[in-house]
């Protein structure tokens, strides 16, 4: 721990489990690193300090910073570990990297990215045994007989279980560690041929060509082997950064027949996911609109209910203007609760004009609007207090690590309560008392006619 520097602590986890959701090889590492809130540096200092310092001092190997839970978002959506992901599809592995190469010199310069980091898929060396169908005939051996041979050599092969106590372990044959990682050793391995005819080394039925190599990994994705391209956003909102991406790389990449560029990370979630909230946002508002003209005397009304919700959205978008953050999933769930909220309030404060003039038997004056307001302020101002100091700590406190999703929507929120509760009884009943007194003397004179039916 480090309480007077910028960086309090960090925990370092290097590579992950194979079976592990988010697996990793043991080339890569997190470092998860706690800030110190009483720095006289901000964050985005001191991360643009210990990027500098680590491309100085570690060169060659590629940094890449984002929030702990963000981060894995990423991989969860679409395997990569970044906001935007440029997958290359092709066949040969050295034409897809000098397109990864093209792609990343290209968007490396546009504002409001990270540095641009290739998926590493590099060639090393490797050791290849090449069978020879001529001595293999001529030993009468097969290429699976000979090959299961190597693996058991190198592998290793289990051939019973050894118990101790109630835990049981594999009992694997095997060559011993100096032999399998030596390379004239193999080349004298010997294997035993059918019917009792003796044993041959394996380099008398198998070539050992020198200075072979080969992918350290291979990556494919739909039966197509692909390469990455990833990139994280800042400072920036995801759509534009990503529109800008598309643009540069349609114009100045030129892609071989039978290779194509496909885009993914949190943007194609974004994108999905907007058009399916925006969907559900238009059948939902529909079905308010029905449900307010049936509980309504008139369309005039009911538009002035609904007059609550752009009220409530000016909020929420200044709201984000003021704090730095773009249109997210998450704050668009935050929009539609607050259109839920601002709508229930002026339901409330409508009602209650109808009430005192069917129930109290108020005439449609300025003094009734006036009471009715009064009566119904201090209801709708506990409602929006509440919330607001609720909200309040996450808005606060939205730039620490695991507030990622809550801070838009808490923002939005917020901001929109604030604007939509101001309005409410500034602007809801000036429209009232201009448009909806037909539909308060048509709505009492039925009342009336009611009871004389009733008598």
């Amino acid at each position: 721990a480090n309480p007077d520097g910028e960086i309090l602590h960090f925990v370092r986890r290097t590579g992950r489990a194979e079976l592990d959701e988010h697996a990793q090889p043991v080339n890569m590492s997190e470092y998860i690193l706690s800030m110190n809130p009483t720095s006289d540096q901000s964050r985005e200092e001191t991360i643009e300090t210990l990027l500098g310092e680590l491309k100085r001092d570690l060169p060659g190997v590629d940094v890449e910073i984002d929030q702990p839970l963000a981060h894995l978002i990423s991989h969860m959506l679409s395997g990569v570990y970044a906001h935007v992901a440029i997958k290359i599809h092709g066949d040969d592995l050295a034409t897809l990297q000098r397109l990864a190469q093209q792609v990343k010199g290209e968007i490396a310069d546009i504002p409001g990215i990270t540095t641009p980091v290739i998926e590493s898929q590099e060639f090393v060396d490797e050791l290849h045994i090449v069978l020879r169908p001529e001595e293999l005939s001529y030993h009468g051996v097969s290429r699976a007989y000979v090959a299961e041979y190597i693996q058991t050599a190198l592998r290793g092969n289990t051939i019973s279980r050894v118990l101790e106590g109630s835990r049981r372990f594999d009992l694997v044959v095997r060559l011993r560690e100096e032999e399998r990682t030596d390379y004239f050793s193999l080349r004298n391995l010997l294997i035993d041929l059918p019917d009792g005819r003796g044993r041959s080394k394996l380099e008398d039925v198998a070539d050992f060509p020198e200075g072979t190599t080969g992918p350290n990994q291979l990556m494919r994705e739909n039966v197509r082997r692909r390469i990455v391209v990833r990139c994280n956003t800042q400072g920036r909102d995801l759509g534009s950064v990503v529109a800008d991406i598309e643009r540069r790389i349609g114009n100045r990449i030129r892609l071989p027949e039978g290779y194509f560029v496909e885009y993914a990370g949190q943007f194609e979630s974004q994108r999905s996911a907007t058009l399916q909230i925006g969907g559900m946002a238009m059948v939902s508002l529909i079905g308010v609109f029905v449900v307010l003209l049936m509980l309504l005397p008139s369309v005039r009304v009911v538009l002035q209910v609904l007059n609550a919700i752009p009220t409530a959205f000016i909020g929420g978008v200044a709201a984000l203007a003021l704090t730095g953050q773009t249109l997210t999933v998450a704050s668009l769930v935050g929009f539609i609760s607050l259109g839920g909220i601002a709508v229930r309030n002026g339901i409330l404060l409508v009602t209650h004009y109808f009430h005192l003039i069917e129930e109290e038997g108020e005439d449609f004056t300025r003094s009734m609007i006036l009471r009715g307001s009064l009566e119904r302020l201090a209801p709708v101002l506990m409602t929006a207090i509440t919330a607001i100091m609720g909200l309040l700590p996450i808005v606060v406190g939205g730039r620490k690590p695991g507030l990622e999703i809550l801070y838009p929507v808490a923002t939005v929120i917020v901001g929109g309560l604030l604007t939509s509760t101001f309005c409410e009884f500034l602007i809801h009943p000036g429209l009232f008392w201009k448009f909806s007194g037909k539909d308060a003397l048509r709505r009492a004179e039925g009342e009336q006619s009611e009871e004389e039916m009733l008598r």
